[in-house]
C-alpha cells in the first residue's frame, strides 16, 4: 500500500519539475514577438559635415581619374602641367588640367567667376587679345590682337619656346611662378561719406589677383612692342621671366604690384 501511494506523487513531482523548464522559453518568445524594441535614430551635428566630405571626396576622385586618363596630353603638345601651385590661396583658381589646345570657345562663361575653370594659358591668351584696355579706358589700340585667335595662339607658343630656351625650365611652370609673385596681396577700396571718398585697405580676392597679374604682364609687354621694335613674343617672354625672378627693375608687373600695395599700406 505504501508503494502504490508513493509512485503517483513522484510522477507529479517530475511533471511539475518539467513544466517550469518549458515555460521560460515560451515566455521569452512571446515577449520578443509581442513588444519588439524600436531603434531610434538621433540626428547629430556631425552628419551634414560627413555628407559634404563625401561629396568633396567624390568630386576630387573624379578629377583625379580625369587627370590620370588625360595625363598623356601636353600643353601645345610640348609641355606638361604636372606640377604643384605653391600659393594655397591661388591653387583652386589655377586650372592646370592637361589639355592639348588651350581654348574652350566660351564654354565656361555661363556662370559668374567660372573663368577659373579655364586653363591658365588660355586666360593669358585672352589678356593678350585686349592689352590696350586699362580698366574701363582704352589708351592704346589693340586692333592687331583682338579676335585673332591663330595669331595669339602662335605668339603664345613662341613665347613659351623663348622662355624654355632662356631658363631651361617648363615655361608653363615659369608662368605660374610669375603669377604667384606678381599678384598683389592687398588692394584699395573706397568708402564715401558725405560726398567725400576715402581710400581703405582691403584684402585682394584670389580671382582678382590672377587677373591683375596677367593684365599687368601683358600690358607691360605691349608697351615695349608699341614704343620699341620688340616682337610680342620677345617682350612677353622677358616680362614673364623677370616677374618669376622677382626682378623689380625689369618687370612692369612688379612695379604695379608694389605701387598698389604701397597705396594700401598708406590707407590703413
Amino acid at each position: 500500500m505504501a508503494d502504490e501511494v508513493v509512485t503517483p506523487v513522484a510522477e507529479t513531482k517530475i511533471e511539475t519539475a518539467v513544466q517550469p523548464s518549458e515555460n521560460p522559453e515560451t515566455e521569452t518568445k512571446s515577449s520578443e514577438t509581442a513588444a519588439p524594441k524600436k531603434k531610434r535614430f538621433v540626428k547629430t551635428e556631425s552628419e551634414p559635415a560627413a555628407k559634404s566630405e563625401t561629396k568633396e571626396e567624390k568630386v576630387s576622385a573624379v578629377e583625379d581619374a580625369r587627370k590620370k586618363k588625360f595625363m598623356h596630353l601636353k600643353m601645345f603638345n610640348l609641355w606638361s602641367t604636372d606640377f604643384v601651385v605653391n600659393d594655397p590661396g591661388l591653387k583652386p583658381y589655377m586650372n592646370l588640367s592637361p589639355v592639348l589646345v588651350p581654348w574652350s570657345a566660351g564654354r565656361n562663361i555661363k556662370k559668374q567667376f567660372w573663368k577659373s575653370k579655364k586653363s591658365i594659358v588660355e586666360r593669358l591668351m585672352l589678356k593678350i587679345m585686349v592689352p590696350g584696355h586699362k580698366g574701363k579706358k582704352h589708351y592704346h589700340t589693340s586692333g592687331p590682337n583682338a579676335g585673332s585667335l591663330a595669331t595669339i595662339y602662335s605668339a603664345t607658343k613662341r613665347t613659351f619656346e623663348i622662355i624654355e630656351q632662356k631658363t631651361k625650365k617648363n615655361p608653363v611652370e615659369v608662368l605660374v611662378r610669375a603669377i604667384e609673385i606678381g599678384s598683389p596681396r592687398e588692394g584699395v577700396s573706397y568708402i564715401e561719406y558725405g560726398g567725400v571718398r576715402y581710400p581703405k585697405a582691403a584684402d585682394m580676392a584670389p580671382q582678382r589677383r590672377i587677373d591683375l597679374a596677367l593684365r599687368w604682364m601683358t600690358q607691360g609687354a605691349f608697351v615695349h612692342t608699341f614704343k620699341g621694335k620688340k616682337h610680342l613674343w620677345d617682350a612677353l617672354a622677358d616680362e614673364i621671366i623677370a616677374t618669376s625672378n622677382n626682378d623689380a627693375t625689369k618687370s612692369a608687373c612688379l612695379a604695379k604690384r608694389t605701387d598698389l600695395e604701397r597705396q594700401a599700406g598708406a590707407s590703413r
